[in-house]
């Protein structure tokens, strides 16, 4: 299977640039979306164009153009579940599981701690809160996890990592916390697995022609449960893809 991850940064936008044409280059089984912006009739009327092999799932923010996720699939899920059962985080769509044979698929658009870090103390508590749910599952089939993780890892991960450590959301310590608490359940860093010493990233900010400088954030991420391990046959950052400040990235993954 190949598994793809892409914060579109707005579904309706992104669908009027490549967003199509992209797909069919990527040839995903599963295209998994953040920041979609949309509520559920607006993605499936945005998607209209896909493939009908393909099935789309989709959870909505209740405020309106902000936030959501969804699943663009080919292999039927047995079973697609939103939100993480938490009243506290559940208002804003930022979850969404599809059960498959051998695997929980999970992606997150985890929450941004915002440009003065207004949210970090509550994105303290979605991060534990999001790694409990992820052991819970966890405890029936193994797991992968992707998306917006909004959190840039390892030095290696930013092109300016002494500017922004402990300054900047996203290279806060308390955000690394929370991505080592993954680490710590056992969680496999795919990018990573395949490539330790390559820097690439996966968000730029449109100021100041960042993205074509690759002043840029590796911030997108799939994870994997370690029995998944042996399963993955590669994993890639589609930088050659445009249409979102985001980029996407990838896995292929066996399916037995």
């Amino acid at each position: 299977m190949r598994l793809v991850s892409w914060n579109v940064n707005g579904i309706r936008a992104v669908t009027k640039k490549d967003f199509f044409e992209s797909f069919e280059r990527m040839a995903p089984d599963v295209l998994c979306l953040q920041e979609t912006k949309a509520q559920d009739d607006q993605v499936l009327e945005a998607l209209t164009e896909l493939d009908p092999a393909y099935k789309v799932f989709s959870n909505s923010a209740e405020k309106k153009g902000y936030s959501g996720t969804a699943i663009i699939t080919r292999v039927e899920p047995i079973s697609v579940t939103a939100d993480m059962g938490m009243p506290e985080h559940d208002t804003e769509g930022r979850v969404l599981c599809a059960e498959f044979e051998t695997f929980y698929l999970v992606t997150v658009y985890t929450p941004n701690s915002g440009s003065e870090l207004k949210r970090l103390d509550y994105r303290q508590s979605w991060d534990q809160d999001f790694a409990d749910y992820l052991k819970t599952l966890e405890q029936t089939k193994p797991v992968v996890v992707c998306g917006d993780l909004n959190v840039a890892h390892q030095d290696i991960d930013l092109a300016r990592p002494k500017q922004n450590y402990n300054k900047s959301a996203g290279y806060m310590q308390a955000e690394i916390d929370g991505f080592d608490r993954l680490v710590d359940l056992g969680f496999v860093d795919t990018y990573r697995h395949f490539n330790p010493d390559t820097a690439k990233y996966s968000w730029w900010s449109y100021r100041a022609g960042a993205r074509d400088k690759n002043i840029g954030w590796r911030i997108d991420y799939f994870l994997v449960t370690p029995e998944l391990t042996p399963s993955l046959t590669g994993a890639e950052i589609y930088n050659d893809v445009y249409g979102s400040d985001h980029c996407p990235v990838g896995i292929d993954i066996s399916a037995t």
